[in-house]
């Protein structure tokens, strides 16, 4: 919505400033023909330079997409794209409406052309920025770091209390005559991206009632999926549960894949498909997997210390009334580790790296999370030792 509003204020100013042109009386004065023609040649020469430019940036996305990774979605994210186009649009009718408006007037305030030049000198700057940034998407350290910086303003919005051991187990909950439907998926196959959650839970403070999500952000959901429980004291038909669907209904955001917004294990997931495809016998690139292990290892590092059970969201009076599923520490080990792990069997050089990786979380992480990781390094190192043996020295590991 903000990209379509852009383009709208950006047109509508151009529009309102080329209808108020004609009115400016500051300054010397020029020709009307020339500066009509100076604006209709600035108008329609912006517009084509950035057509050249968008038709060239779909061959740099392709490119970035079968390099690295397909969900690898970061330039098209980018606030530069959309925002040069909307600032180009506004040019463009900038300079068409002032052109029109000024008519068949003798003379023109030289202010006009000289605005209309600056709009122009403008939109280049941002071309360039356009540009530049979309060289970045095609290098290898520029896509990691984009990655790596939105997972650590995630991580930091997610998980700000530290680790301090694990939580007792919950009781059960006590029989009551509470009525639960389960809410099931209504409309086609989607990726569940956003959940609003402070209004949600408003929503069911409001009617004394609890949801419970069963997929989490970032997972696809298709028609008829149970997707969500919604309890509340009462019949399970009755209209406080009604009210907390409708809710639910609009504080669920959805799309046609996973985005960083509410998805804390996708930087993982795209940094392991960046080096599962430089290890595969097409690519044959480890050195490429070693790079995506470095941003791994310093992004599990973070994630060891942290309090990872954040998916209980209660109201003012400390009930619970939103719970959703997040990941635990087993679950990021998986999604980092596993995979990379068994196509880094044929490459001492990755292996060797995800040797020192789960080693130095092993140091670093606390005990109650370190089984996981020494599964992972007993596989690596029998794999070491029978497929490398000249490398696997315990005396140089």
């Amino acid at each position: 919505m903000r990209r379509g509003l852009s383009q709208l204020v950006c047109a509508v100013g151009g529009l309102l400033l080329g209808l108020m042109s004609p009115l400016v009386a500051v300054g010397p004065r020029v020709s009307s023909g020339q500066a009509v023609t100076l604006l209709f040649t600035i108008g329609f020469g912006v517009v084509s330079l950035v057509s050249i430019i968008y038709s060239m940036l779909f061959l740099v996305v392709q490119f970035s997409a079968s390099s690295f990774s397909p969900r690898l979605g970061l330039f098209r994210e980018e606030p530069i794209v959309w925002r040069a186009y909307a600032f180009t649009v506004g040019v463009f009718v900038f300079s068409v409406t002032s052109g029109m408006s000024i008519g068949t007037s003798p003379q023109v305030s030289a202010l006009v052309p000289c605005v209309a030049a600056l709009l122009a000198l403008c939109a280049l700057g941002m071309m360039r920025t356009l540009q530049t940034k979309a060289f970045h998407s095609i290098q290898l350290a520029h896509a990691l770091t984009a990655v790596t910086t939105r997972a650590d303003r995630l991580y930091d919005d997610l998980y700000q209390r530290p680790y301090d051991g694990p939580r007792p187990a919950a009781p059960p909950p006590a029989p009551s005559a509470a009525g639960t439907r389960t809410h099931h998926w209504r409309g086609p196959a989607a990726v569940i991206q956003q959940i609003d959650v402070p209004a949600l839970v408003r929503a069911a403070a409001t009617h004394g009632g609890c949801v419970t999500f069963l997929v989490p952000p970032g997972r696809t959901v298709s028609r008829g999926t149970p997707f969500a429980e919604v309890t509340c004291e009462g019949p399970a038909g009755s209209t406080a549960v009604e009210a907390i669907e409708a809710a639910l209904g609009r504080a669920v955001g959805t799309g046609v894949e996973r985005t960083f917004d509410q998805d804390p294990e996708l930087p993982l997931r795209l940094l392991a498909d960046i080096a599962l495809r430089a290890l595969s016998p097409a690519v044959n690139d480890p050195a490429t997997a070693v790079e995506s292990l470095d941003r791994t290892d310093a992004l599990l590092t973070r994630l060891a210390g942290r309090d990872l059970e954040i998916g209980a969201f209660a109201d003012a009076g400390g009930t619970p009334r939103v719970l959703v599923p997040v990941p635990g520490w087993e679950r990021y080990v998986r999604t980092a580790v596993d995979d990379v792990l068994h196509a880094a069997a044929d490459s001492p050089m990755a292996l060797l790296r995800m040797r020192a990786l789960l080693t130095g979380l092993l140091a670093r992480c606390p005990e109650e999370r370190r089984p996981v990781l020494r599964e992972r390094l007993a596989w690596a190192d029998r794999t070491g030792r029978a497929t490398f043996p000249l490398l696997w020295d315990p005396a140089d590991l």
